[in-house]
């Protein structure tokens, strides 16, 4: 319940920080007609509203699991994580086909000094959103949070592409505008790969091997020699289940009292453990 109430609280706090930066910005395009700039505030515009979905997948995953959902509603946060996606490509898309407008019908750019200051406002609005997302997600361990706040970090430098152009106009190229609005639409596409790549292997039930080694290590002193743990997450929790060879001299209280010590174990050295199951295998 406290993860996702941190988790909450995130989001409320980046998406108004996004949001301002992005009126910002948008105020600046109105007056200035960069197509460079009206690429990031869009994407901005994009990455404050996936705070939204997510938003709603803190609150589902803080509900009691039931008849029809034995595991609860914690696998939203993942599905939450394919909208961001579609979210950002959208953006990506949108973009860039302004850009290749404007690079056949070219417009006049007015107030460059205020475009730049734009570019620089989307960089330090969206680094403060990385930095804070990504510190809550790892604590809570939501991959769709940190994915997001990684993906504001790498927007934050894409506002600082809007500065080159700038510079670009000042010097005498003014399709340095358009052409940095492209850019911008292809560096979302290959950066979006990575957030693919880790909301899919959330959702194929993968973990780190490096999380499946340490768990292990953990349980070694407590857990009959040769056990193995199996991990998946469902949203920000780790459900861990460690298969211990059986002994055929075990007594139930024997059993028992190594299933409470494994599990000690596992929820002191691995953070944001949910379920902890131990079973007996057969060697």
């Amino acid at each position: 319940m406290e993860s996702s109430a941190q988790g909450i609280r995130a989001l409320k706090i980046s998406l108004a920080v996004l949001a301002v930066t992005s009126l910002l910005q948008l105020a600046v395009f109105l007056f200035s007609g960069s197509v460079a700039l009206l690429a990031d505030t869009i994407h901005n515009f994009s990455d404050a509203l996936t705070a939204v979905p997510l938003w709603v997948a803190f609150v589902l995953s803080r509900r009691a699991a039931t008849r029809t959902y034995n595991y609860g509603f914690g696998r939203a946060e993942d599905l939450a994580g394919l909208f961001i996606v579609a979210m950002v490509a959208l953006s990506a898309v949108v973009a860039a086909v302004e850009s290749v407008i404007r690079i056949f019908q070219p417009q006049p750019l007015a107030n460059l000094g205020w475009v730049l200051a734009a570019g620089l406002i989307g960089f330090a609005g969206n680094e403060i959103v990385a930095v804070y997302r990504i510190r809550v997600g790892k604590e809570i361990g939501s991959a769709a949070l940190v994915a997001d706040g990684v993906h504001a970090r790498t927007d934050g430098f894409t506002s600082l592409a809007v500065v080159v152009g700038v510079i670009g106009v000042w010097l005498g190229f003014p399709l340095a505008d358009p052409i940095i609005g492209i850019l911008i639409s292809i560096t979302i596409f290959v950066l979006l790969w990575g957030t693919v790549r880790d909301i899919g292997r959330r959702l194929l039930d993968g973990v780190d091997p490096s999380l499946v080694e340490r768990t292990e290590a953990v349980i070694a002193p407590v857990a009959p020699a040769g056990s193995t743990a199996r991990l998946r997450w469902a949203g920000h929790r780790l459900h861990v289940e460690v298969a211990a060879p059986a002994d055929p001299s075990w007594t139930m209280t024997e059993f028992a009292g190594m299933t409470r010590s494994v599990e000690e174990a596992v929820r002191t050295g691995i953070r944001n453990v949910g379920t902890v199951l131990v079973v007996a295998r057969q060697p």
